[in-house]
């Protein structure tokens, strides 16, 4: 059995909840914050830090505007955090295969 390099692994992504975040936004254009939070049952503080760790390494877009009066923030998955995830997929099946 080949030693598998967990170096492969990407720490950005691996956290539970930023894990959450990248694999709902890889199935979605875009999620509002709320929508997020919702989904991933995230306190509105926990949800920020990760996504605000998520948009430093270049995963996430933070789109911030308007919906009438009521301020709106948006994410999206970056083609490098699609990538990255991807890559994070890959590494987790190879890690399984070598087992």
């Amino acid at each position: 059995m080949a030693a598998f390099d967990i170096g492969k692994i990407d720490d950005v992504i691996h956290g539970r909840m930023r894990l959450g975040i990248v694999a709902y936004l890889a199935n979605a254009d875009m999620a509002d914050f709320n929508e997020l939070k919702a989904a991933l049952d995230a306190t509105q503080g926990n949800l920020s830090v990760h996504l605000r760790k998520l948009e430093e390494a270049g995963y996430v877009q933070i789109e911030k505007g308007f919906a009438g009066r009521k301020p709106q923030t948006r994410a999206r998955l970056t083609a490098k955090g699609r990538k990255a995830f991807k890559d994070y997929l890959a590494a987790m099946s190879d890690l399984l295969d070598e087992s």
